[in-house]
Parts: C-alpha cells; sequence; structure tokens
C-alpha cells in the first residue's frame, strides 16, 4: 500500500482560521497547492507554489501525477467528497494515496441557516451541470438545497417553478455563508428579482399550486407531457416497463428505437445519476426525445443515429436494454452480448410479426411473456364507454 502524499482539504469562507489545527499544519507544510482563484485567496498567508486548477478541468489528474511525490495540498470548498473535486481524483488515484480533511459543507451551512434537517432534504448540485436536472425533483412539500453554477442560475430556478405551477415555491440564495461578507436574499419564485452573487447557494421550499403539473420521479407521467407523433410508449405500459427495466443508480439504458423517449427520460428520473443512450434513426423524433428530457429534467439524455444492430457497436456496456422499435433477433442478440450480468432486458411489441419474433425469442431464452391490454373510459356521445389501447406483448428476462 501506498503511503500519503495528496491531501485535499476543504476549506470555508473563514480561510486558514476555520481551519484545526492538524489540518492548517498540513497547509502550510505543503510544498504545492492546488486550487481555484477563490482557494488560493483563501490561504495567502501560505507561502508557497500556487498552481491555478487547469484548463480543461479534466487534465487535473495528470497535473497532480506530475506533482507525485511532493507534499500537494489541493484545496476544494466545503466537503471535497459531497458533489465538489475530491470525489474525482479518488476514482483516478488510488484512495490509500490520499487523506482528506473535510469542512462543514454549503449543504450543512445551508441548512443550519434555514433551520432544516440534512435527513428531510434533497441535495444537488446544477454546479457546472445542466441546470434543467433540478427539473425532476420539483414535487409539493419537497425542500431543495442547490449548489449553483453561478449569479443567474436562481432566476432560471425560478422560471422552472414558476412554469410548472410553484410559483409560491419559497426561495432563499445563501452567498459567502460563513465569511465577514455573508448576504441572505429572500422571496418566491413568481416575482424573483434578486441581483445574486455568483458564489451562492440555493434553498428551495416547494409549494405548489392547484394547478401545478405533478411530475414524480415514480414512473408513468401523463402522455400528453412529452412532445410525440403519436409513436411512444403509453403511459400505463411504460409504467410496467420501467418497472421491468428497475432502474438504478449509475445505471445505464439503452433504449433502441427511442422515439419521443419517454422511456429513456423516465428511466433517467426515476433514480439519481441514470444514465441513458437512446438509439433512434429519425431526426425528427430525436429531436423530441431531446426537448422532452430538457423539460422534463433528463437533460443529459445522449442520442444516437443509426440503425440497429450496427449503432450499438461500440457503446458502452448497458445495465438495461429496452428494445421499442427495430426488433428483430439479431439485434436482441447484439444486445443481449453486450448486456452486463445482472442486466435487464425488455422488449415490446404491437405487430404480429414482431410478436412472432418474441415468442420465438422466448422459446429459446425463457423469461417472461405478458400481453397487456390498456382500456381507457372516453367519451361515446353524452356516454362514456370503453376504448382500447393496442394491446402489447412484452418479453423480459434477467441476464444470469
Amino acid at each position: 500500500m501506498s503511503e500519503p502524499w495528496l491531501h485535499i482539504v476543504g476549506i470555508g469562507e473563514d480561510g486558514m482560521d476555520g481551519l484545526v489545527p492538524a489540518t492548517r499544519a498540513v497547509v502550510e507544510a505543503a510544498e504545492i497547492i492546488i486550487g481555484g482563484d477563490r482557494h488560493h485567496r483563501l490561504s495567502e498567508s501560505v507561502q508557497v507554489e500556487r498552481v491555478a486548477w487547469p484548463s480543461p478541468f479534466d487534465a487535473l489528474i495528470g497535473v497532480l501525477e506530475d506533482y507525485r511525490g511532493k507534499r500537494v495540498v489541493v484545496l476544494a470548498t466545503g466537503d471535497p467528497l459531497w458533489f465538489s473535486v475530491g470525489a474525482r481524483i479518488g476514482r483516478a488515484i488510488d484512495p490509500s494515496e490520499i487523506v482528506y480533511h473535510p469542512q462543514l459543507s454549503a449543504f450543512q451551512l445551508a441548512g443550519a441557516r434555514m433551520g432544516w434537517s440534512m435527513p428531510d432534504v434533497e441535495t444537488l448540485t446544477v454546479h457546472g451541470r445542466p441546470v434543467e436536472q433540478m427539473i425532476a425533483y420539483i414535487q409539493p412539500d419537497i425542500r431543495l438545497l442547490i449548489l449553483t453554477t453561478g449569479a443567474e442560475t436562481p432566476a432560471q430556478i425560478a422560471t422552472f417553478l414558476d412554469e410548472r405551477g410553484f410559483g409560491q415555491s419559497k426561495l432563499t440564495v445563501l452567498a459567502a455563508m460563513g465569511g465577514e461578507d455573508e448576504q441572505r436574499f429572500d422571496g418566491i419564485a413568481s416575482d424573483w428579482s434578486h441581483v445574486v452573487p455568483a458564489f451562492n447557494t440555493m434553498a428551495v421550499e416547494c409549494i405548489a399550486a392547484p394547478d401545478a403539473a405533478l411530475l414524480p420521479r415514480v414512473p408513468g407521467l401523463a402522455d400528453e407531457l412529452f412532445q410525440s407523433d403519436g409513436t411512444m410508449t403509453k403511459q400505463e405500459v411504460r409504467a410496467v416497463t420501467l418497472a421491468k427495466l428497475m432502474p438504478m443508480r449509475g445505471a445505464l439504458l439503452w433504449d433502441i428505437g427511442t422515439g419521443c423517449g419517454s422511456v429513456a427520460v423516465e428511466w433517467m428520473r426515476a433514480a439519481r445519476y441514470a444514465r441513458a443512450i437512446g438509439i433512434e434513426p429519425r431526426a425528427d423524433r430525436r429531436a423530441m426525445a431531446a426537448a422532452n428530457a430538457l423539460a422534463l429534467g433528463a437533460p443529459k439524455l445522449e442520442l444516437v443515429d443509426g440503425k440497429v444492430p450496427e449503432a450499438l457497436s461500440g457503446l458502452v456496456a448497458p445495465d438495461a436494454v429496452f428494445i421499442g422499435g427495430g426488433l428483430s433477433e439479431t439485434v436482441f442478440d447484439a444486445a443481449w452480448a453486450a448486456l452486463r450480468p445482472l442486466g435487464r432486458l425488455v422488449a415490446n411489441a404491437v405487430t404480429l410479426e414482431s410478436e412472432a419474433v418474441l415468442i420465438d425469442l422466448h422459446k429459446k431464452h425463457g423469461g417472461q411473456l405478458v400481453k397487456l391490454q390498456i382500456n381507457r373510459a372516453e367519451p361515446v356521445g353524452p356516454l362514456t364507454g370503453w376504448r382500447p389501447l393496442m394491446p402489447v406483448t412484452q418479453w423480459s428476462l434477467i441476464k444470469r
């Protein structure tokens, strides 16, 4: 096991004065200090060689390796392992070579300012990430603590809330927490107009109007929430499909024949950091899928232009596969070969020809074969009757 040579130190607005003596001694003994301009300013009393964050930031690991063997300190804001640089470094460098020195995180400080218990809030970051991903967390009576990207982020989030019927939600922006220049800005989403500092953390108490859009993270969103040309996995079938696909934290879905992206979007909403690649040969449908992903809080949906099975070559191995279009035995074979152990595969068919393929695959590979028949009550003149949707044959299995 290697000896630690790299120290990752969390620092707050109170700078060196806020560090415990042991951590302060580590920073003062460093030969190299790496961080952003703000971090260097907060520790400027230490006279040592300074290195700025590299550009692009992904070059950081290479920079660290260049200093291996020296006493290196990386400065981060708050807790280096909570939506911060420490986690990225720990994935690339053996953790036995690293010592972490956490400081109070922005979440903890914001929770204390708001009087909110941390287990009772959702914590998320849009710092350096699409702001639209927070849309997936807009639900009645939910409290959110959000690490923002900059001064413009609170107004963007206020707009998302107002557009979805959450205009009365209470917003608080906290800046420079723990420092002499700490500031607080309070308001509601519908008339948010504060100009806030670029470095801030946001607290949101979601309050829904009677006509607010309800967008739970449990699969089965209403069909009308998606842009579509009519070819899509309908709400009830989609809920069953996602249950069989089993979204899990950080897992990757291949959505083959993604269409308007309804299954991929719901997969990404259903579990933290879930990822999806939608394979769709039609440009108009890819455009709809991208718009739906942005509007419903799954902006990182990756879309691939191509026909299967050729388009599957070279993609990252999936944890789950949904075949909603382009079904054939050849496509199944390619997807099944790529699927990781314990991966889930679900294929839906609405035509007799596709159903015949599923029946044949079920005979060869086992799994579960079901027929889903949905009837919706709709007006029949002045009365009401049952109107059937096209029946769907669904085959599902787990790779053991």
